[in-house]
């Protein structure tokens, strides 16, 4: 009984690998102040996203539209849950003029889950991309996407705009995932990227460790995502945001990542991002091409 306490606290301490640079700088200084002025929600800030200060510091952000507060409360997310305000509609203009001012060569925007919504937001996503291609037309597009219910008419709103890049996270294994997102559906996930991929847009997809998956879960998840042509896939640690959330079960290890992006990549995916640290979004601008 103590031997496993002992265990569990151990899974608790964060080892070395972990550790980050607390958010400095100019660049992250500016950033930051961009995205107070124009009263934009970032997915950075939000999900307590251990980059932050990479990211910032090189002048860019992940945006997240259809406000910050999700009607979904999924056990690994920091994002807080409850019921959302109003659409803003002059969000997809704010968002666009940001990515102006920050001179972005690449933009990624996520949301938040809009379950309220007859459309799940799918509007919105669509006026976003639409208002960010007029204002900075040089400048690439990835969308990560929620999975609409799994309705394909919103889905197709939304790569009818023809964003560079479309994301949907499985974030889990199959086993796992009633336990990890609330009101979400493994095979659903599935047929989101399906559609994408279907409609010849490139298709990106993102898992956690460290959740109590075992390797064998995580191979069968890739085949899965192979399966609907996913062409690209982030791996990363999960990280506890509160007490509330679900505890990390294990620190994966860098040589472990390693060897999962080098499976990954043979079977066929053309981008593998895997390290302990990567989020869906970590070096988003090299998957476009």
């Amino acid at each position: 009984m103590i031997q496993e306490e002992t265990t569990r606290q151990n899974k608790r301490i964060k080892p070395d690998w972990l550790k980050i640079q607390l958010p400095t700088g100019k660049e992250y200084r500016e950033v930051k102040s961009i995205i107070k002025e124009h009263k934009l929600h970032t997915i950075c800030e939000s999900g307590k996203c251990p980059n932050v200060g990479e990211c910032w510091s090189a002048g860019t952000a992940t945006f997240m539209i259809l406000g910050d507060i999700c009607t979904r409360a999924c056990r690994f997310c920091a994002v807080k849950t409850g019921k959302p305000e109003a659409i803003d509609w002059e969000e997809p203009m704010n968002v666009a003029r940001s990515i102006q001012l920050m001179k972005l060569k690449h933009a990624v925007i996520t949301s938040v889950d809009r379950d309220d919504l007859p459309d799940g937001g799918a509007s919105v996503w669509a006026a976003t991309i639409r208002a960010v291609k007029e204002l900075n037309p040089d400048t690439t597009i990835e969308v990560l996407i929620p999975d609409f219910k799994g309705k394909a008419a919103h889905i197709l709103e939304v790569i009818q705009q023809k964003p560079d890049v479309i994301s949907h996270n499985m974030e889990t294994v199959r086993r796992l995932t009633r336990q990890v997102r609330r009101n979400s559906d493994y095979d659903r996930s599935l047929s989101v990227l399906k559609i994408i991929a279907e409609n010849g847009i490139r298709a990106k997809s993102g898992l956690m460790l460290g959740i109590g998956e075992t390797e064998e879960e995580i191979l069968e998840t890739m085949d899965d995502l192979r399966q609907v042509n996913c062409q690209v896939l982030t791996i990363g640690q999960y990280l506890q945001p509160t007490k509330a959330h679900l505890e990390v079960q294990d620190f994966v290890k860098p040589e472990i990542f390693k060897k999962y992006e080098e499976i990954g990549l043979a079977k066929g995916f053309r981008f593998v991002e895997s390290g302990a640290l990567v989020r869906s979004s970590y070096h988003a601008e090299k998957h476009v091409h």
